[in-house]
């Protein structure tokens, strides 16, 4: 018995479909060219920049104005001298201090935002020469003048019995009991120069002049929240410094520095101190690191931790052997 089998079509496209693909993309290129093309030719002319694009697009093509730069905070402390500070602060400058300065000249005669110094090293911001004056300490605070005590009555002599033992009276040179007093200073001036005494320095050179006159030159220096806590963490260091230095007698002849990276924590403490750099052998980079790690700093005040925003400030600390 026969079954019916059904008949199957070609996979070949016949005459008429493979025309009609043929004229499908003839034209999908067509239209390609043709959007393509104007697109190009009203680019040349101009043409699309005569329509009124929707406000978005304008927004989006618009360019956004640079964005103002704010002037960086100084941040190389300066040792300010009170008789060169000044109630207002320089608009730009790499120095900051417990106080303001601005920038002077006993001869004015250039407009600059640097004095003009004739001194003997390039590195420390200093003004003028103070010679060094070893084993110099601090001078103690004089004491407060007692109280005048109210005269006590004459008590009388006890009389003197047969056998008692009398204690003989010791005979003493006030030379050589009392020291002569030391002299307190009585201006602002002589006070500062004591303290000066303490942390020589060598006067800088530098090439510059300003419109400002004084009798002593000066830097533009601009009073920060962490001006006076900086200077006493420095006047420590630096006193720690000259103290070892002195009291091991190392040799003068050496020349470089020393230059360490630390953590100043919030509590006073110090942590991760690094050597950056150090051109006077390891000796002298061990005493610059005890000058640090020595002292015993003080807790940041509430209002500076809160303006730094973290528990410890990053410091980089030269030493300069002369």
């Amino acid at each position: 018995m026969a079954e019916a089998v059904d008949k199957v079509d070609s996979l070949r496209l016949n005459r008429f479909e493979t025309k009609r693909l043929l004229w499908a993309l003839a034209l999908s290129l067509l239209l390609h060219f043709l959007v393509w093309g104007g697109y190009e030719l009203g680019k040349k002319t101009g043409l699309w920049q005569r329509f009124h694009w929707p406000a978005m697009l304008h927004l989006a093509k618009k360019k956004s104005p640079p964005p103002v730069l704010q002037p960086s905070d100084p941040t190389i402390f300066l040792d300010v001298d009170p008789d060169q500070a000044t109630p207002d602060a320089p608009k730009d400058t790499k120095y900051y201090s417990s106080k303001n300065s601005r920038t002077a000249n006993p001869d004015a005669n250039q407009d600059s935002n640097q004095p003009k110094l004739t001194g003997k090293q390039k590195d420390v911001p200093k003004t003028k020469d103070v010679p060094r004056q070893p084993n110099v300490k601090p001078q103690p605070p004089q004491p407060e003048p007692q109280p005048k005590k109210e005269a006590q009555p004459a008590q009388p002599k006890p009389t003197e019995l047969p056998g008692d033992t009398k204690l003989a009276k010791l005979e003493t040179s006030p030379d050589k009991t009392k020291e002569a007093p030391t002299e307190k200073p009585r201006t602002l001036k002589q006070a500062r120069a004591q303290q000066s005494n303490l942390f020589p320095s060598m006067a800088m050179n530098q090439d510059g002049g300003t419109r400002r006159m004084a009798l002593q030159p000066s830097f533009d220096a601009k009073a920060t929240p962490f001006g006076d806590y900086d200077r006493r963490f420095i006047d420590a260091v630096t006193q720690r410094w000259y103290d070892l230095l002195d009291s091991q007698q190392f040799s003068q002849d050496r020349s470089g520095k020393v230059t360490l990276r630390f953590r100043l924590n919030f509590d006073g403490t110090v942590s991760s101190m690094e050597v950056l750099e150090n051109t006077v052998g390891e000796l002298l980079g061990y005493v610059c690191q005890k000058s640090i790690t020595d002292p015993t700093f003080e807790p940041w005040p509430s209002d500076m931790r809160r303006m730094v925003g973290a528990n410890y400030r990053e410091i980089v600390f030269t030493f300069y052997y002369y």
